[in-house]
């Protein structure tokens, strides 16, 4: 119905004039919806790197404690890793023998080897969430015959233990699987040292030492092919001079060596070609290094050389200490 009212030229819809509050809401409806959509994508930014965050802390976790062997070989002693200080009581051995070496297993457990009667056998310890030693018992089927001498070392890589025995200053490598007793031995007429065990998968590298000879060479092992004589095993390198323990890294792409000088030790990566690539740490040390030791749980890597060294926390005792695994 017309009451003779006419609409202006600015309030017809269509005019120009009615687009201006219809253009400002229209705008404000994207601002608003585009900061909505942003904050959303913020959001679920944020929420996704907080939950890879524990996830990526979790791959890089170093192990919380180290369990070592007293010098003497009469008790297992728990330290943390960060303090330093001793956790919970020592656990003495099984009656009529002595620990010799300790290595740590995947799951956070220790397999321990206690010499007797010219065998070596294995125990298990687990410890609590706090570090305290929960029970040490004996694993089944687990033995070694052979002398168990300072020069004896150990590696855990899955099911299978490797021990090195000594008949008077020749080595004899064993690899024992853990789960059903079967063995393997690698033996040689040659007099030398055995030692600086790792594993990568069913490679088996060691640094191999003559007798008298300042030359140590890092070689490795399929353990998965035949036993027989330390011949079969393969070069690697040569490592540099004044070192004496290297490990495989766990995925055998490359070497960890601990380079010695005067007081200072220096962690250094190396090709399997025996060429130097990156320096992991340097620190001072109060005693020659003798054992390195990868974590399970990462690339990091404790070094005995008197106390107990890793990077990013203080030295752990370890003068005390025959040997010590984390």
């Amino acid at each position: 119905m017309d009451d003779g009212r006419r609409e202006g030229p600015g309030t017809r819809l269509g005019s120009w004039k009615s687009l201006i509050p219809l253009s400002a809401a229209a705008a404000a409806a994207l601002f608003i919806g585009g900061s909505v959509d942003v904050v959303h994508r913020h959001q679920r930014a944020a929420k996704e790197e907080h939950e890879a965050k524990p996830a990526a802390k979790a791959e890089r976790t170093d192990p919380r404690f180290v369990v070592g062997v007293t010098a003497a070989g009469t008790a297992l002693l728990a330290r943390d890793v960060h303090t330093g200080a001793s956790v919970g009581l020592p656990v003495a051995p099984p009656q009529g023998r002595r620990f010799h070496r300790v290595a740590a297993a995947k799951d956070g457990s220790f397999v321990v080897a206690s010499y007797g009667d010219r065998t070596v056998t294995f125990q298990r310890l687990h410890l609590a969430d706090d570090g305290r030693p929960q029970d040490l018992k004996d694993i089944p089927k687990a033995v070694v015959p052979g002398v168990s001498t300072v020069w004896s070392d150990i590696a855990l890589g899955g099911d299978n233990l490797a021990y090195v025995t000594y008949a008077g200053k020749r080595g004899r490598l064993n690899v024992l699987s853990l789960s059903d007793g079967t063995s393997k031995t690698w033996t040689t007429k040659t007099p030398g040292r055995v030692g600086s065990l790792s594993w990568s998968g069913t490679t088996l590298s060691f640094v191999w030492t003559p007798t008298g000879s300042a030359k140590h060479q890092l070689r490795s092992i399929d353990t998965a092919g035949a036993a027989g004589d330390l011949k079969l095993s393969k070069a690697v390198m040569v490592l540099p001079k004044g070192s004496t323990n290297a490990v495989l890294t766990r995925d055998g792409k490359s070497v960890v060596a601990g380079v010695p000088a005067k007081s200072e030790l220096t962690l250094q990566t190396f090709t399997l070609g025996g060429e130097p690539a990156k320096v992991l740490w340097r620190q001072k040390v109060t005693g020659p290094l003798t054992d390195l030791d990868t974590a399970h749980s990462g690339t990091a890597v404790l070094a005995t050389a008197g106390d107990l060294y890793t990077n990013g926390v203080p030295a752990i005792p370890g003068k005390d200490l025959a040997d010590a695994a984390w």
